[in-house]
């Protein structure tokens, strides 16, 4: 039986790797090991995560966190390496862009391993970000890129893919996959909606953690001003996230908004369910605002999810709270079709077939 190495570091990946875990059971043809980098430490990843998840264990947990980047990604490429050393797999997935996709990347590479990146091609063209790097180079040195919109495709050819031997496909958005198959148990499993006495489309679902946001206390002022505005009109609920705690303690600002602790993903999912609409600096929770049939407002300078933009589903503000309020003023009072078919359907199969078929 062949034998693949999943790498991952952040919560949201196991979301997406547990739909293609769930395939490679079904088939019984590959056998996957999981490796957790331990990047994102969260203290909502116990056993009862993974069991009431439906997540296989990772067999390796590398528990690298809390490091610079430099030191971090490091750390993963000598302890990977290690890994896969002893588990001589023939292909290593690694998810969208976090140091621990590039460290396994990397690791894969220069072993001759083949590599599979799942969320390929996308760009913000943000050097600044920390994230573009992680995908820019994870794109260039994998044999599968498995892309989710015509438009990372279009980046990667512009960037000369065509003249590398990587394979590159078109297989869909693998969080759509993802939330169809944990929406249906969520309500099941979440009761945060009458915990927190909040009525169906009467409030917005607010979240606020990227480092450019974060790092300028004029750019989060002005952000936190536009959520407390648009709280008159419709109660705002932020989970937040404690690198802006920190931040907004270190200032002594407090904002007439409903800040809760960070929930875990059947909670978020039943305040994407329930919400008005979404404002976040998140990249997934654009998408998943969409597949919820939700608008977004992206307090970020760019996004890689532009047809988000195009279609009229979502609206850029950056840190602008006036751009915020009139975004949100205008989604009040349109409506959009949020049947258009942007990220495919069935893309965990799709990219199990590919998957299997460069083995």
């Amino acid at each position: 039986m062949k034998k693949i190495v999943t790498i991952l570091g952040a919560r949201p990946q196991f979301v997406k790797a547990a739909v293609l875990s769930r395939i490679i059971s079904k088939y019984k043809t590959i056998e996957e090991v999981i490796i957790h980098t331990g990047q994102h430490y969260d203290t909502n990843m116990s056993a009862v995560f993974f069991e009431e998840m439906q997540i296989p264990t990772p067999k390796y947990n590398l528990d690298i966190n809390g490091l610079s980047h430099g030191a971090m990604t490091g750390q993963m490429l000598q302890k990977i390496e290690e890994v896969l050393v002893k588990e001589k797999p023939e292909l290593v997935v690694v998810y969208g862009d976090t140091n621990s996709t590039m460290a396994g990347a990397l690791a894969a590479k220069k072993m001759n391993i083949k590599v599979a990146h799942i969320e390929a091609g996308l760009r913000s063209f943000n050097m600044k970000m920390p994230e573009e790097i992680n995908r820019i180079l994870t794109d260039r040195i994998s044999d599968l890129l498995l892309c989710p919109t015509d438009t990372a495709i279009e980046n990667l050819q512009n960037e000369g893919i065509n003249n590398l031997p990587s394979k590159v496909v078109k297989c869909g958005d693998i969080m759509k996959d993802a939330l169809e198959f944990y929406g249906e148990t969520s309500k099941e499993k979440s009761s945060i909606i009458s915990k927190l006495n909040l009525r169906k489309n009467e409030f917005i679902l607010a979240t606020i953690h990227r480092q450019e946001n974060t790092d300028s206390i004029e750019n989060l002022k002005s952000i936190f001003e536009g959520l407390e505005q648009i709280n008159k009109q419709k109660k705002v609920v932020l989970p937040l996230h404690p690198r802006t705690k920190v931040i907004l303690e270190q200032h002594n600002l407090s904002y007439n908004i409903t800040a809760i602790t960070p929930v875990g993903y059947f909670d978020m999912l039943e305040l994407l369910k329930n919400c008005n609409l979404v404002i976040t600096d998140s990249g997934g929770l654009q998408k998943e605002a969409f597949f919820n049939k939700k608008h977004c407002i992206i307090a970020r300078e760019e996004t890689e999810w532009i047809e988000l933009v195009s279609h009229g589903f979502a609206k850029i503000v950056g840190s602008n709270k006036v751009a915020m309020i009139d975004a949100f003023d205008k989604f009040q009072n349109s409506s959009s079709n949020f049947e258009v078919e942007l990220y495919g359907s069935g893309v965990g199969e799709k990219i199990y077939t590919e998957i299997f078929n460069l083995l």
